[in-house]
């Protein structure tokens, strides 16, 4: 009876955060397809076509991933401000020339990449397409970076809904222009990578265009650059930047690596990304909202409600992670065939798709947890310890099983159970401490 009871007292902090992460979790899920339609049409196209667009988004999303965590801190600041009963809009103007810049950086050094792209070891026919997608695709970056800044601004207002059906609509545009111009259509050429790197130029230009449109009233131009909110933008986005950074690192190196032995293993370990990802995108989404309501909590200097977000939204990534290792136990083939029935690349898959069962929970309990950080602007402490996570013993595990044990894909997939089970531990004694020591620090 003391559980119910417990449990219906929860009921307002289950429905708020389920009501912020639904149209989240559309919009991120959105986001991820629209790289798994890329997959799905690259796998139809050649496998060749995979291998290098799987190999291109791994160079790609390194380097363009530490702008997007150093414009998360853009939510995470501005709910604390609003917490605070502090004024926010006069700074969007700021937040839209901060994401132009690290546009300017990033692209740059997407284009510095190309000319290094031959010297990396890939097979000699893979080099021309990951060449050409790479170039085309850094000048998505403007795109891309000005929709994230603007979704990160309305996230803190919870303005969530507008943005993240932009996503869904990229999605159907995405597919659509994609296959168009891989295969070709009437008069169209099919255009192989090319078409593909098109496709997510033009998709991701509109998406920052038309949030910008939607924008564009809130915008005062008064005061473009505040030298103060940057500061406190960079310092609190600079660890997530760098975590974000090594994180993504991780997964991509092993698409490199792997991509050094053989084009069909990184097209495989890119399925693998593909499939687990997309489930990732619930728990990810839900970090998010709790970070937004630990934040204005945090703000407030309320632990009570800082606490109850935490508990509610953990729990709900965990619970939906479970869920979904079973299906990766029992419908492996089922899932993986969404993409290619290729069946070497079935044999190489499914062993990956049975680790990544066995550690989903711990993958939506640590990014959980980093949410509750996040809110708590604890950002170095979250960023320090996916870093070990990775570097210090996910990452270099894996490397051991693959290579001095013959595992190959299979050994790197067991270094990151492994780093996703640290992380848990670690942010759990961190938030644990926080909580025991917040009336006094606070």
């Amino acid at each position: 009876m003391q559980l119910v009871e417990k449990i219906t007292s929860y009921k307002k902090y289950f429905t708020e955060i389920i009501s912020l992460s639904i149209p989240m979790i559309i919009g991120n899920l959105g986001q991820v397809l629209i790289g798994a339609t890329d997959v799905f049409i690259a796998a139809k196209h050649a496998t060749n076509t995979l291998a290098s667009i799987s190999i291109a988004n791994s160079i790609i999303f390194c380097i363009l991933i530490m702008g997007m965590g150093l414009m998360s801190a853009i939510s995470i600041q501005m709910s604390n401000l609003r917490g605070n009963r502090k004024p926010t809009k006069k700074f969007l103007i700021t937040v839209l020339n901060y994401a132009l810049i690290l546009a300017v950086i990033f692209c740059a050094i997407c284009l510095l990449m190309v000319p290094v792209i031959p010297k990396m070891g890939f097979e000699t026919v893979l080099v021309p397409m990951i060449k050409e997608y790479v170039f085309i695709c850094a000048f998505s970056l403007f795109g891309m970076y000005l929709y994230q800044c603007l979704r990160e601004f309305l996230m803190a207002y919870e303005i969530v809904a507008f943005p993240n059906l932009i996503l869904v609509l990229a999605l159907i545009l995405n597919f659509i222009l994609a296959y168009s111009l891989v295969f070709g259509i009437g008069p169209i050429p099919g255009l192989g990578v090319i078409g593909l790197a098109l496709a997510a130029f033009i998709v991701r230009t509109l998406m920052g265009l038309i949030l910008l449109v939607y924008c564009f009233d809130l915008i005062r131009f008064k005061n473009p650059f505040d030298t103060n909110l940057i500061k406190q933008l960079l310092k609190i986005g600079y660890p997530i930047g760098i975590a974000m950074f090594l994180e993504f690192l991780g997964f991509n190196l092993i698409t490199i690596l792997v991509g050094r032995e053989a084009g069909i293993l990184a097209a495989t370990h890119n399925i693998g990304v593909t499939i687990t990802s997309t489930a990732y995108m619930i728990p990810m989404s839900i970090s998010a909202a709790i970070a937004i309501k630990v934040g204005y909590f945090n703000g407030a200097h309320n632990l009570t409600e800082i606490k109850r977000y935490s508990v509610c939204g953990t729990s709900m990534s965990v619970i939906f992670m479970a869920a979904f290792s079973v299906l990766l136990i029992f419908f492996p083939e089922q899932l993986f065939e969404i993409f290619t029935k290729n069946p070497q690349m079935l044999a190489l898959g499914l062993p990956i798709l049975h680790i990544a069962a066995y550690y989903l929970m711990f993958d939506g309990l640590q990014v959980s947890l980093s949410g509750i950080l996040k809110g708590l602007k604890m950002t170095k402490i979250a960023s320090v310890s996916l870093i070990s996570g990775y570097w210090l013993f996910g990452l270099p595990f894996g490397y051991f099983l693959a290579y001095h044990y013959h595992m190959s894909l299979r050994g790197f997939w067991i270094g990151l159970a492994t780093s996703f089970l640290f992380m848990s531990l670690i942010f759990a004694s961190v938030i644990y401490r926080k909580f025991k020591n917040y009336n006094c620090i606070n």
